[in-house]
């Protein structure tokens, strides 16, 4: 069945079909989140989270999402929408993972290199952060998975990823078919 094109596509409807397109789903928790929280601020102080937590938190997602020649995790503000999420948005049983994650993975640190995961260096985080991928497998309600999860979300969600990265342009300018790619710099969808 062919969708309606005239009504307008919702936010919401938008979440769910790039969730598809990545063949996964969102937890209601996350998407009931990004559709009602403000962007976060890049480097704000954790409302909701111990300073602890979000300094592992911090690492945790600038090891998944790195900064390269495109803005990192910190960069986004994704430790911050994390604490939103963690605070205004996750269900009892999602904080209680999220908890019981960073202190597992605080605590195989401590084992491993004597030192929480925030103060290692990127090779050992790498190692930390791959033990506990390896032990997730392919469950989804793992402490890996959920924030793997709110990191791309988090991420792809902030304006300076929306601009800089996919540029993402709200209301796109006139449909030009055929012109050179070099004119327009590989992204004509925004221009």
């Amino acid at each position: 069945m062919i969708s309606n094109f005239d009504s307008p596509l919702t936010r919401r409807e938008a979440l769910q079909r790039a969730a598809l397109v990545l063949g996964a789903a969102l937890s209601p928790s996350l998407l009931d989140g990004v559709l009602h929280a403000q962007p976060a601020a890049v480097g704000a102080t954790p409302r909701f989270l111990t300073a602890q937590q979000h300094a592992t938190i911090s690492a945790l997602a600038e090891r998944i999402l790195p900064r390269t020649d495109t803005p990192g995790a910190l960069d986004a503000g994704v430790p911050a929408f994390v604490d939103r999420m963690f605070g205004e948005f996750m269900p009892a049983e999602e904080k209680e993972r999220l908890t019981r994650g960073v202190v597992a993975i605080d605590t195989a640190a401590v084992r491993a290199h004597q030192k929480p995961f925030a103060r290692l260096a990127a090779a050992q985080q790498d190692a930390v952060l791959q033990a506990a991928a390896d032990a997730a497998g392919d469950d989804p309600k793992s402490f890996f998975h959920q924030l793997k999860e709110l990191t791309i979300v988090g991420y792809f969600t902030a304006e300076l990823v929306g601009k800089n990265v996919t540029h993402y342009l709200p209301i796109p300018g006139p449909f030009r078919g055929c012109v050179p790619i070099a004119e327009t710099g590989n992204v004509a969808w925004t221009r």
